[in-house]
C-alpha cells in the first residue's frame, strides 16, 4: 500500500532516475515494463520521514563539535544514521550560542543532496535562538541571549552569513522583531521564520504571522501556557484574523515526554492540516544513558528523559523520528500508550486515517513548511524518490533515497531478497510486476 493524496491505496510505485514517474507514460509512449520490480510483501510505502528539528545524534551535537569531532563532517555522521529510523531528510539544529560559533559553524554546516551512500539529505540549517524570552529560555543558556535594537543588523552581526539557514526561531515579543526583522528575514533572505521560546500574546502572535513568520518551535513547551483570556501562540491554530489561505504550521515533540497525548489529540483535532512532528533530539539520540552536551550546555540523559544537569528542565529528546511517527499513532489511536483502559475500538478506516495522518505530519507537512512539498514529503509523480517500507505498527524496515536503498532492517528486506524474477521470465509466468 502507497500514502498518496491523503490515503492507503493499493498501487506500485514507479521509479527513473531517482524520481517517482507516472507509470501510464512509460507503458503507453515509451511501450517499455520496468526493468526491475520488486515485492514489497504487504508493507506501507511512505515518503521518507523529514526532521526540522535536530540537535544532533549519535554522539554529535550540532552546536557544540568538541576536539574529537572537530575533523570529522558530522552533519555526514548523522545522515548516514538516520535511514536506519526513517529520516530522510533533515535540518540540523543549532541552539542559542555566541556570535563565534555561529560564523564558525554555519559556513560548514551547507545544503548537501541525500543518497544511499551519504544518507538524509540536509536541508539547511534550524537556528534556534539567541532572539528568545528570557523567561522562556529553556534548555538555552541566558547569557547568550539577544535583542535586536538595530534590527537586521544585530541578526547579521550574530549570525555572520544566511546562506544555509532554513530557520529561525524567534521572539515576536522582543522589541523590533516584528516591525524590521521577521518582514526582512522573509522577504529578503526567504527565510522560514518560527516562533517560539516565547511570551507573546494571542496579538503579537497574529502580527508575527502578518509579518511572515509560518511555523511555530514545538507547541506547548517554552510557550506561555493556553489560557482562555489570553491563549498565547497557542491560539494561532484557531485565530480568525489570520487569512485562510495563511498556513500556520507547528511543531509538536510527541516523544511520551514533551506532551501529554491529550494535549496531542488536542492540537490535532484544532489543526491536524499544521501539525508537524519534530524530534528535537539531541547529542544521545541512539547511545545509551549517560552525561552528554547540548550546546554549552551539560546534560544527564536518563531513561527516555534528556534534562539539564542538576535541574528538570527538559533538555531536547532521545527519540527517534520513527519513535514519534508511532508515539502520534498511538495518541490517536489508543490515547495513553499501554494504559489498556483508554483503548478505543475504531473501525477499520479510521485506523487507516490516523496511520495516514501520523506519515503526513512527518512527511508532507515539514515539506509544506519549507515549501518543497513538490520535491519531498510526497509519493506524486515527479517527486525524489526519497520512501520507506513500514510494517503495519509502522516499524521501519527500508529506506531508499534517490530510489536506491540506503538501509534494511535485515537481509530479508534488502534489494536482493525483495527483487522479483526478470520481466520476461514473469511474463511467461503472467506474474505481477
Amino acid at each position: 500500500m502507497l500514502v498518496r493524496n491523503n490515503q492507503l491505496i493499493n498501487d506500485d510505485l514507479w521509479i527513473r532516475n531517482g524520481k517517482i514517474m507516472y507509470p501510464q507514460d512509460i507503458f503507453f509512449k515509451e511501450k517499455r515494463k520496468a526493468d526491475y520490480c520488486f515485492d514489497c510483501k504487504g508493507a506501507i510505502i511512505s515518503p521518507g520521514y523529514i526532521d526540522l528539528q535536530i540537535n544532533g545524534g549519535f554522539g554529535y551535537d550540532f552546536s557544540f563539535p568538541d576536539e574529537s569531532t572537530a575533523e570529522k563532517d558530522i552533519l555526514l555522521e548523522v545522515a548516514k544514521e538516520l535511514p536506519a529510523y526513517g529520516t530522510t531528510a533533515f535540518c540540523p539544529t543549532i541552539v542559542t550560542s555566541l556570535p563565534e560559533t555561529y560564523k564558525k559553524l554555519l559556513p560548514r554546516y551547507q545544503r548537501r543532496k541525500g543518497s544511499a551512500k551519504d544518507g538524509a539529505t540536509v536541508l539547511g540549517v534550524h537556528v534556534e535562538g539567541p532572539f528568545i524570552d528570557p523567561t522562556k529560555h529553556g534548555a538555552h543558556r541566558t547569557d547568550f541571549l539577544r535583542q535586536v535594537p538595530n534590527g537586521m543588523d544585530d541578526i547579521l552581526d550574530c549570525y555572520g552569513s544566511l546562506d544555509n539557514v532554513s530557520i529561525i526561531t524567534i521572539a515576536p515579543e522582543i522589541p523590533n522583531v516584528l516591525e524590521h526583522v521577521i518582514p526582512r528575514l522573509v522577504d529578503e533572505y526567504g527565510i522560514i521564520v518560527s516562533l517560539g521560546h516565547s511570551l507573546s500574546n494571542l496579538t503579537d502572535g497574529e502580527k508575527a504571522v502578518c509579518a511572515g513568520a509560518r511555523f511555530i518551535t514545538h507547541l506547548f513547551n517554552a510557550m506561555s501556557s493556553f489560557h482562555h483570556r489570553d491563549p498565547g501562540l497557542i491560539g494561532l491554530l484557531t485565530s480568525h484574523q489570520l487569512s485562510s489561505s495563511t498556513p500556520v504550521y507547528y511543531g509538536l515533540i510527541v516523544d511520551g515526554i514533551h506532551t501529554h497525548s491529550a494535549a496531542v489529540r488536542l492540537a490535532h483535532c484544532v489543526h491536524p492540516n499544521g501539525l508537524v512532528l519534530v524530534t528535537d533530539a539531541v547529542i544521545a539520540l541512539g547511545f545509551s544513558d549517560g552525561e552528554y552536551n547540548l550546546g554549552e550546555n551539560k546534560i544527564t540523559v536518563k531513561g527516555k528523559r534528556a534534562t539539564i544537569c542538576g535541574e528538570e528542565t527538559l533538555a531536547g529528546s532521545i527519540a527517534s523520528m520513527s519513535d514519534c511517527v508511532k508515539y502520534f499513532r498511538q495518541a490517536l489511536l489508543d490515547g495513553e500508550t499501554n494504559n489498556s483502559i483508554y483503548i478505543k475500538h475504531h473501525p477499520q478506516n479510521e485506523k487507516h486515517r490516523f496511520v495516514v495522518e501520523a506519515i503526513n505530519s512527518a512527511t508532507l507537512h515539514p515539506a509544506q513548511v519549507l515549501k518543497i512539498d513538490k520535491q519531498k514529503g510526497t509519493l506524486n509523480y515527479g517527486a525524489d524518490a526519497d520512501f520507506i517500507l513500514l510494517d503495519h505498527d509502522l516499524n521501519v524496515l527500508a529506506t531508499y533515497i534517490g530510489g536506491d536503498q540506503a538501509w534494511c532492517i535485515n537481509d530479508e528486506w534488502s534489494n536482493e531478497k525483495l527483487l522479483i524474477k526478470d520481466n520476461e521470465q514473469k511474463e511467461k509466468e503472467n506474474l505481477p510486476c
